[in-house]
């Protein structure tokens, strides 16, 4: 009887060491370059919805962030559910930036809405928009926040089956030291926490001028990417197409969005990018792969 238990607990023992090794494997090491691409604002159009799931099965995007409050997150539902190999991030919503696109919270939190019962247009009051636009300068309560990231999560994770973190739509959500406290506390409750700054995780910057041509940001990305060195790398953008709807999207300072998002859509599916991911041996990862 002793020496079965011996040998029971020897065997776990070893399968312990063997997926520990395996899970270490797939995370790659610091002599291999590793790469997150991720795709921010599905939900939040059509648009933003076929350039992020084109990005993900022509491309070399690995996760989407969601924004739950939104008028497409149904459709991205489906979509998302249809792809379960794309990892989901809750993109965390507050804000509604558009000058004529607006979403309102899933709750009621009379401190998350302007007059008109919409999220604040930026997390800060700029000098150059209009009075009252800043989600700050208006003081919102922590618990109506609480309430309203709890109804977001909770719908995104009974809707979609591959949810594996959380980020912040425009930072608001971590904007105050009491939000952030917030947050993580919200995504250890929901086995929703991913820190990558854990893995020394760098940003990758360069991907051409939105405003040129969207043919040109293939090649940026590429040379980006050629430069690329070991080390775990994030990059961070928003792929949509340039359709009438995208086109009437916008704001002070950022009229030209369609042709932007549509710019990154090409380079993520972009064969020249792709060329260069496989030549140069970069593994493309996804958050729930850290968790």
């Amino acid at each position: 009887m002793l020496r079965r238990a011996v040998r029971t607990v020897l065997l776990i023992a070893l399968c312990c060491v063997f997926l520990g090794e395996a899970a270490a494997a797939e995370l790659g090491g610091e002599s291999d370059i590793r790469l997150i691409v991720r795709a921010d604002d599905i939900g939040s159009s059509h648009a933003a919805n076929v350039g992020c799931i084109e990005s993900y099965r022509n491309g070399i995007v690995r996760s989407v962030e969601v924004m739950v409050p939104c008028a497409w997150f149904e459709e991205a539902v489906r979509m998302l559910n249809e792809n379960p190999g794309l990892d989901v991030g809750v993109h965390l919503t507050l804000t509604s930036e558009w000058d004529r696109c607006k979403w309102r919270p899933l709750t009621p939190g009379p401190s998350l809405v302007n007059a008109n019962g919409y999220f604040y247009q930026m997390t800060r009051q700029g000098k150059q928009w209009p009075a009252g636009t800043g989600f700050l300068e208006a003081n919102p309560k922590t618990e109506e926040v609480e309430a309203e990231l709890r109804a977001q999560i909770e719908l995104a994770v009974r809707r979609i089956k591959n949810v594996s973190h959380l980020s912040a739509h425009m930072g608001t959500a971590v904007c105050r030291p009491d939000l952030s406290a917030l947050v993580d506390k919200l995504a250890k409750e929901y086995n929703l926490h991913v820190d990558l700054k854990a893995h020394n995780v760098q940003h990758v910057r360069g991907m051409g001028d939105g405003k040129l041509p969207p043919e040109t940001r293939p090649d940026a990305l590429a040379e980006t990417l050629e430069s690329l060195t070991p080390g775990l790398w994030l990059l961070v953008e928003h792929p949509a197409r340039d359709t009438p709807e995208m086109r009437a999207i916008g704001h002070k300072g950022y009229e030209h969005v369609a042709n932007d998002r549509e710019g990154v859509t090409r380079a993520f599916t972009s064969e020249k990018v792709k060329e260069v991911v496989q030549r140069k041996n970069i593994r493309l990862m996804s958050y729930g792969d850290f968790k």
